[in-house]
Protein backbone atom coordinates (compact mmCIF):
# COMPACT_ATOMS: atom_id res chain seq x y z
CA UNK A 1 0.00 0.00 0.00
CA UNK A 2 1.04 3.65 -0.86
CA UNK A 3 2.67 5.05 2.19
CA UNK A 4 0.88 8.20 4.21
CA UNK A 5 1.44 11.52 2.29
CA UNK A 6 2.22 13.35 5.84
CA UNK A 7 5.51 10.86 6.36
CA UNK A 8 6.35 12.28 2.91
CA UNK A 9 8.41 16.30 2.10
CA UNK A 10 6.08 18.55 0.60
CA UNK A 11 6.35 17.70 -3.16
CA UNK A 12 8.49 14.81 -3.20
CA UNK A 13 8.11 11.07 -4.04
CA UNK A 14 7.90 8.92 -1.19
CA UNK A 15 11.09 6.21 -1.88
CA UNK A 16 8.53 3.38 -1.21
CA UNK A 17 6.26 4.65 -3.54
CA UNK A 18 8.90 5.16 -6.37
CA UNK A 19 10.53 1.90 -5.20
CA UNK A 20 6.73 0.42 -6.33
CA UNK A 21 6.26 2.27 -9.60
CA UNK A 22 9.59 1.07 -10.46
CA UNK A 23 9.25 -2.56 -9.75
CA UNK A 24 5.87 -2.27 -11.63
CA UNK A 25 7.79 -1.13 -14.90
CA UNK A 26 10.48 -3.48 -15.12
CA UNK A 27 7.62 -6.32 -14.26
CA UNK A 28 5.32 -4.93 -16.94
CA UNK A 29 7.12 -3.55 -19.85
CA UNK A 30 6.99 -5.99 -22.12
CA UNK A 31 3.41 -6.39 -21.33
CA UNK A 32 0.35 -5.30 -23.42
CA UNK A 33 -1.98 -2.79 -22.36
CA UNK A 34 -4.75 -5.50 -21.04
CA UNK A 35 -2.22 -7.16 -19.00
CA UNK A 36 -1.19 -3.16 -17.51
CA UNK A 37 -4.80 -2.61 -16.69
CA UNK A 38 -5.39 -5.96 -15.11
CA UNK A 39 -2.04 -5.19 -13.23
CA UNK A 40 -3.01 -1.36 -12.40
CA UNK A 41 -6.40 -3.06 -10.58
CA UNK A 42 -4.91 -5.76 -8.79
CA UNK A 43 -1.56 -4.21 -7.39
CA UNK A 44 -1.78 -0.38 -6.97
CA UNK A 45 -4.11 -0.02 -4.35
CA UNK A 46 -7.40 1.48 -4.52
CA UNK A 47 -7.65 3.04 -8.33
CA UNK A 48 -10.32 4.96 -10.28
CA UNK A 49 -10.40 5.34 -14.06
CA UNK A 50 -10.34 9.05 -15.16
CA UNK A 51 -12.35 9.46 -18.73
CA UNK A 52 -13.14 12.62 -20.67
CA UNK A 53 -15.52 9.91 -22.77
CA UNK A 54 -14.12 11.76 -25.89
CA UNK A 55 -12.73 10.56 -29.44
CA UNK A 56 -10.38 7.52 -28.25
CA UNK A 57 -12.01 6.76 -24.46
CA UNK A 58 -14.00 3.88 -25.25
CA UNK A 59 -10.61 1.90 -26.00
CA UNK A 60 -9.46 2.09 -21.75
CA UNK A 61 -13.42 2.40 -20.69
CA UNK A 62 -13.30 -1.16 -22.70
CA UNK A 63 -10.21 -2.87 -21.16
CA UNK A 64 -11.82 -1.74 -17.78
CA UNK A 65 -15.26 -3.55 -18.37
CA UNK A 66 -13.57 -6.32 -19.56
CA UNK A 67 -11.91 -6.48 -16.57
CA UNK A 68 -14.16 -5.09 -14.00
CA UNK A 69 -16.73 -3.42 -14.73
CA UNK A 70 -17.72 -2.17 -11.12
CA UNK A 71 -14.05 0.00 -11.57
CA UNK A 72 -15.08 3.70 -10.62
CA UNK A 73 -15.00 5.69 -13.57
CA UNK A 74 -14.79 9.41 -12.89
CA UNK A 75 -15.87 11.70 -15.83
CA UNK A 76 -15.22 15.49 -15.54
CA UNK A 77 -18.72 17.45 -16.16
CA UNK A 78 -16.92 20.74 -16.98
CA UNK A 79 -20.79 22.36 -17.89
CA UNK A 80 -19.62 23.32 -21.62
CA UNK A 81 -19.25 20.18 -22.90
CA UNK A 82 -20.64 19.01 -26.45
CA UNK A 83 -23.92 17.78 -25.96
CA UNK A 84 -22.85 14.75 -28.00
CA UNK A 85 -20.05 13.94 -25.42
CA UNK A 86 -23.05 13.83 -22.39
CA UNK A 87 -24.82 11.48 -24.81
CA UNK A 88 -22.05 9.43 -25.95
CA UNK A 89 -20.99 8.85 -22.10
CA UNK A 90 -24.35 7.51 -21.11
CA UNK A 91 -24.86 5.07 -24.10
CA UNK A 92 -21.05 4.19 -23.67
CA UNK A 93 -21.82 2.98 -20.01
CA UNK A 94 -24.65 1.27 -20.94
CA UNK A 95 -23.14 -0.58 -23.38
CA UNK A 96 -20.22 -1.83 -21.71
CA UNK A 97 -22.23 -2.60 -18.51
CA UNK A 98 -20.07 0.11 -16.30
CA UNK A 99 -21.51 0.06 -13.73
CA UNK A 100 -19.47 2.57 -11.08
CA UNK A 101 -19.51 5.52 -13.43
CA UNK A 102 -19.08 8.75 -10.68
CA UNK A 103 -19.68 12.76 -12.65
CA UNK A 104 -17.19 15.22 -11.23
CA UNK A 105 -18.30 18.82 -11.28
CA UNK A 106 -17.07 21.93 -9.80
CA UNK A 107 -18.70 23.03 -6.92
CA UNK A 108 -21.72 25.65 -6.88
CA UNK A 109 -19.77 28.06 -4.39
CA UNK A 110 -16.25 27.50 -6.88
CA UNK A 111 -18.42 28.44 -9.46
CA UNK A 112 -20.42 31.31 -8.48
CA UNK A 113 -17.37 32.73 -6.74
CA UNK A 114 -14.90 32.65 -10.30
CA UNK A 115 -17.25 32.19 -13.24
CA UNK A 116 -20.40 33.69 -11.76
CA UNK A 117 -21.44 34.37 -15.81
CA UNK A 118 -19.84 31.24 -17.23
CA UNK A 119 -17.32 33.51 -19.64
CA UNK A 120 -14.03 32.74 -18.21
CA UNK A 121 -12.92 30.29 -20.64
CA UNK A 122 -12.95 34.06 -22.96
CA UNK A 123 -9.86 35.46 -21.19
CA UNK A 124 -8.33 33.17 -18.96
CA UNK A 125 -8.44 29.03 -20.18
CA UNK A 126 -6.01 27.80 -17.74
CA UNK A 127 -7.95 29.22 -14.52
CA UNK A 128 -11.49 27.79 -15.92
CA UNK A 129 -9.46 24.20 -16.64
CA UNK A 130 -8.53 24.81 -12.75
CA UNK A 131 -12.35 25.36 -11.87
CA UNK A 132 -13.62 22.94 -13.87
CA UNK A 133 -11.42 20.18 -14.19
CA UNK A 134 -8.72 20.24 -12.03
CA UNK A 135 -10.08 20.63 -8.13
CA UNK A 136 -12.76 18.96 -8.82
CA UNK A 137 -11.22 16.13 -10.05
CA UNK A 138 -8.25 16.47 -7.34
CA UNK A 139 -10.99 16.74 -4.94
CA UNK A 140 -12.43 13.08 -6.10
CA UNK A 141 -8.82 11.71 -5.89
CA UNK A 142 -8.23 12.09 -3.04
CA UNK A 143 -10.30 9.45 -2.16
CA UNK A 144 -8.05 6.58 -4.31
CA UNK A 145 -4.74 5.67 -4.08
CA UNK A 146 -4.31 5.94 -7.70
CA UNK A 147 -5.61 6.48 -11.38
CA UNK A 148 -5.49 5.07 -14.53
CA UNK A 149 -5.68 7.50 -17.72
CA UNK A 150 -6.09 7.86 -21.79
CA UNK A 151 -2.44 9.32 -22.52
CA UNK A 152 0.07 7.98 -24.71
CA UNK A 153 3.31 8.81 -25.91
CA UNK A 154 2.01 10.21 -29.70
CA UNK A 155 0.03 12.76 -28.39
CA UNK A 156 2.61 15.18 -28.01
CA UNK A 157 6.28 16.00 -27.07
CA UNK A 158 5.48 16.33 -23.39
CA UNK A 159 4.61 12.63 -23.50
CA UNK A 160 7.19 11.20 -25.41
CA UNK A 161 8.31 9.41 -22.13
CA UNK A 162 5.38 8.29 -20.95
CA UNK A 163 6.30 4.73 -18.66
CA UNK A 164 3.27 2.75 -18.08
CA UNK A 165 3.19 3.66 -14.33
CA UNK A 166 4.17 6.80 -12.17
CA UNK A 167 4.67 8.26 -9.10
CA UNK A 168 2.85 11.48 -8.55
CA UNK A 169 5.13 14.03 -6.60
CA UNK A 170 3.17 15.80 -4.03
CA UNK A 171 -0.08 13.49 -3.93
CA UNK A 172 1.22 9.94 -3.31
CA UNK A 173 -0.97 8.54 -5.57
CA UNK A 174 0.23 6.61 -8.51
CA UNK A 175 -0.96 7.60 -12.37
CA UNK A 176 -1.12 4.48 -14.66
CA UNK A 177 -1.14 4.47 -18.60
CA UNK A 178 -1.62 1.42 -20.17
CA UNK A 179 -1.74 2.95 -23.60
CA UNK A 180 1.44 4.84 -23.46
CA UNK A 181 2.88 2.90 -25.97
CA UNK A 182 0.41 2.39 -28.62
CA UNK A 183 0.43 4.27 -31.87
CA UNK A 184 -2.45 5.92 -33.71
CA UNK A 185 -3.10 2.64 -35.54
CA UNK A 186 -3.66 0.63 -32.52
CA UNK A 187 -5.80 2.55 -31.24
CA UNK A 188 -8.35 2.32 -34.57
CA UNK A 189 -7.49 -1.74 -34.86
CA UNK A 190 -8.91 -2.28 -31.12
CA UNK A 191 -11.87 -0.09 -32.00
CA UNK A 192 -12.57 -1.96 -34.90
CA UNK A 193 -11.75 -5.43 -34.12
CA UNK A 194 -14.08 -4.74 -30.58
CA UNK A 195 -17.21 -2.95 -32.69
CA UNK A 196 -16.67 -0.29 -30.45
CA UNK A 197 -18.93 3.16 -30.99
CA UNK A 198 -17.04 6.31 -32.02
CA UNK A 199 -17.74 9.64 -30.63
CA UNK A 200 -20.12 11.00 -33.30
CA UNK A 201 -18.04 14.22 -33.31
CA UNK A 202 -14.87 12.12 -34.51
CA UNK A 203 -16.67 11.75 -38.31
CA UNK A 204 -16.99 15.94 -37.88
CA UNK A 205 -13.29 16.79 -37.57
CA UNK A 206 -13.09 16.35 -34.26
CA UNK A 207 -10.09 13.52 -33.16
CA UNK A 208 -9.66 15.26 -30.28
CA UNK A 209 -12.45 16.55 -28.03
CA UNK A 210 -12.56 18.75 -24.97
CA UNK A 211 -15.44 21.18 -23.99
CA UNK A 212 -17.23 22.79 -26.53
CA UNK A 213 -15.65 26.43 -26.60
CA UNK A 214 -12.18 25.67 -26.57
CA UNK A 215 -12.38 22.82 -29.03
CA UNK A 216 -12.40 23.55 -33.34
CA UNK A 217 -12.35 20.99 -36.01
CA UNK A 218 -9.24 20.11 -37.69
CA UNK A 219 -8.35 20.13 -41.38
CA UNK A 220 -6.25 17.37 -42.64
CA UNK A 221 -2.50 17.02 -42.26
CA UNK A 222 -2.66 18.88 -39.26
CA UNK A 223 -1.79 17.23 -35.45
CA UNK A 224 -4.68 15.66 -33.90
CA UNK A 225 -4.70 17.97 -31.07
CA UNK A 226 -4.37 20.99 -33.22
CA UNK A 227 -8.05 21.94 -32.05
CA UNK A 228 -7.58 21.96 -28.79
CA UNK A 229 -7.21 25.68 -27.44
CA UNK A 230 -6.15 26.81 -31.03
CA UNK A 231 -3.69 29.56 -31.41
CA UNK A 232 -3.14 29.51 -27.93
CA UNK A 233 -0.11 28.31 -25.88
CA UNK A 234 -1.70 25.46 -24.37
CA UNK A 235 -1.86 22.09 -25.24
CA UNK A 236 -2.90 19.96 -21.40
CA UNK A 237 -6.00 20.98 -19.68
CA UNK A 238 -3.86 20.74 -16.56
CA UNK A 239 -5.07 17.45 -15.01
CA UNK A 240 -1.85 16.16 -14.42
CA UNK A 241 0.38 16.93 -11.97
CA UNK A 242 4.25 17.25 -11.15
CA UNK A 243 5.67 18.18 -7.62
CA UNK A 244 2.04 18.10 -6.23
CA UNK A 245 1.28 20.96 -8.77
CA UNK A 246 -1.26 21.25 -11.89
CA UNK A 247 0.84 21.02 -14.96
CA UNK A 248 -0.02 23.67 -17.46
CA UNK A 249 2.29 23.00 -20.33
CA UNK A 250 1.74 25.17 -23.61
CA UNK A 251 3.43 23.63 -27.16
CA UNK A 252 6.44 25.56 -27.09
CA UNK A 253 7.50 24.79 -23.63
Amino acid sequence: MIPPLDQVPEGAVDPALAEQVAALNARYRHHSATEVMKAALKEAGNIALVSSFGAESVVLLHMAAITDRNVPVLFIDTEMLFTETLVYQAEVSERLGLTNVQIIRASEMDLGREDPDGTLHQFDTDACCSLRKTVPLNRALENFDGWITGRKRFQSGTRAALDFFEAEAGTGRIKVNPLAHWAPEDVKNYMEENRLPRHPLVARGYPSIGCAPCTSPVKPGEDPRAGRWRDQNKEECGIHFVNGKVVRIGANQ
